[in-house]
């Protein structure tokens, strides 16, 4: 029989974030129990012959761990920001512009 695990779970929130060849899904999902974990998933495009295949890599998230992730990854962040790059300009990545995300999906490879 096969294992559907996880597969009847009610998705609450998604958001997509594309980046290039990658895009990454936060999806927010409960349990029978009505708690709540978000999925971090993490799908990269792969060339396939004509066509193409995606890689996917998912992280589970608890809500007992939620504050200790984002800590953590805002620490990492920052240390690169001004740490080891504090002259670089990541301005230039906060706005989401809509035309770019088009044009990264109709880019021939």
């Amino acid at each position: 029989m096969e294992d559907r695990r996880g597969f009847d779970r009610d998705e609450i929130f998604s958001k997509k974030v594309k980046a290039g060849k990658r895009t990454y899904f936060f999806d927010i999902k409960s349990t029978r129990g009505n708690d709540y974990y978000l999925t971090i998933t993490e799908s990269k495009r792969k060339a396939q012959g004509d066509s193409f295949s995606y890689e996917k890599h998912k992280i589970f998230l608890y809500k007992e761990d939620f504050f200790k992730f984002v800590e953590a990854l805002n620490e990492a962040v920052d240390h690169v920001k001004n740490e080891l790059m504090p002259d670089f300009d990541f301005e230039q990545f906060e706005s989401d512009d809509p035309e770019n995300e088009y044009r990264d999906e109709l880019r021939w490879e």
